[in-house]
């Protein structure tokens, strides 16, 4: 794919990148200017309160740096009509980006009589703290079963994201647009991996990329991934490309209860560069803030979209990406080859190349993790994430080579801990 640059757009900021335009052509950044904050504070004081939950405040931290550019706000509902039904949004201009996912906010009855006839609501977080401002609102009804049939494709009990966030939601959607007053921060020791795509575009250009190529993860990183992420490198470098740079980009909102938690999965990571299975040179490890759905094809082409908007072109895809078990039915949820498939036709996506994930598996002649070979398949043995887990928390050592010792010791560390506690208690699911 030819190198894009992004087009001038005349009073609206652009950021440069060498690689690829973002979706609409410019960037959104939604963060109300340090010159006008205290203006915008005011004002938001003057108007009716909508309270956001952690996994709603996740959601404006990605409207809020871009990374569902061009989407300025929670989607109103022509946007949310075509996001569930289309997967992709129209412009004004007649061109298509894709929109997989709908990002909306709910509320309840009692929300919308307070808010009555206003245009705008302020935004406050979890604690009652100003977050922002929804301008030009438009509130309608929040259908839950069409919103969930279509967007995992089975209204079974169990889906870890309809449980904890539209179960309990309120029969209400607003939409408007979105401004927020400061960068949203977690203080949780990890702010500094979450780079958003304005970052991201400018430490590319700094290191002088002539392509980025995403990689996907919520699971800790074993040597099977790293064969594929090497792997992938060599592959550019030998299609003419001079310094492809990897974005090791893990997913760094809400996630189901037996996921390894964020701080452990980022240690495991550290590790993995520190022990120089991966290249820091051309390395970029940085949080994704978004929440996840565990909802197969649809749910993928969002992660690839948004990869777009922090300038990657190439694109990793893996076996049963953003896929999960049947929760009533013992089987998967989602055809393991239909993730790839679905990002190879999705409309909006074709200006993003799609890598297909080859498969790695333990060689147990060469003691190493290997890309599977067929006619050797009796000598080839795969290690699940369950599997993985497994070991771990049972005091159990991998096979060696499977992952580098540093990175094993962070997980076992965090197993061990866990079984320290002094009751069996369930998880807390992780926001991060």
């Amino acid at each position: 794919m030819a190198s894009l640059s992004s087009p001038s757009n005349k009073g609206s900021f652009v950021v440069k990148s060498s690689l690829i335009e973002p979706d609409g052509g410019q960037l959104v950044d939604l963060v109300v200017p340090e010159i006008q904050r205290a203006a915008t504070v005011s004002e938001a004081e003057t108007m009716p309160k909508v309270r956001l939950t952690k996994i709603d405040l996740e959601w404006v931290h990605v409207i809020s740096e871009g990374w569902a550019s061009p989407l300025k706000g929670f989607m109103r509902e022509d946007e949310y009509l075509q996001s569930l039904h289309f997967n992709c949004l129209r412009m004004k201009n007649g061109s298509v980006v894709n929109m997989s996912l709908p990002i909306v906010l709910a509320i309840d009855d009692e929300v919308k009589e307070r808010i009555g006839v206003s245009n705008n609501v302020a935004l406050t977080g979890p604690n009652d703290d100003l977050v922002g401002i929804l301008r030009s609102i438009e509130i309608y009804k929040h259908n839950k079963e069409e919103r969930i049939a279509r967007t995992w494709g089975t209204t079974a009990p169990g889906l870890p994201y309809v449980e904890e966030v539209i179960t309990p939601a309120g029969n209400w959607l607003i939409g408007g647009d979105l401004e927020v007053l400061q960068p949203i921060k977690y203080n949780d020791g990890l702010d500094h991996y979450r780079l958003s795509p304005q970052q991201l575009r400018k430490e590319f250009d700094k290191r002088q990329a002539d392509a980025v190529f995403a990689f996907q993860l919520r699971n800790p990183v074993h040597n099977g991934h790293a064969l594929l992420m090497n792997d992938t490198r060599r592959r550019l470098l030998e299609r003419g490309y001079k310094n492809p740079i990897l974005l090791l980009h893990p997913l760094g909102g809400f996630v189901k209860a037996d996921d390894v938690p964020l701080d452990v999965r980022m240690e495991q990571h550290s590790k993995v560069l520190e022990d120089g299975v991966l290249d820091p040179a051309t390395t970029i490890v940085a949080i994704f803030p978004s929440p996840m759905h565990y909802a197969g094809p649809t749910e993928v082409q969002w992660h690839a979209k948004a990869r777009i908007n922090a300038g990657a072109n190439f694109y990793i895809v893996g076996r049963d990406p953003a896929g999960i078990g049947h929760p009533i039915e013992k089987r998967d949820l989602y055809d393991p080859d239909h993730g790839k498939k679905v990002l190879s036709m999705a409309p909006g996506l074709e200006k993003l190349n799609i890598l297909p994930f080859r498969v790695a598996a333990y060689d147990t002649v060469e003691k190493k993790m290997a890309f599977f070979d067929p006619s050797r398949a009796k000598e080839f043995l795969f290690i699940s994430g369950t599997k993985m887990r497994t070991y771990a928390r049972n005091g159990e050592n991998p096979p060696d080579g499977f992952m580098c010792p540093g990175g094993w010791q962070v997980l076992v560390k965090y197993y061990e801990s866990l079984q320290a506690e002094d009751s069996p208690q369930k998880q807390t699911v992780l926001s991060a």
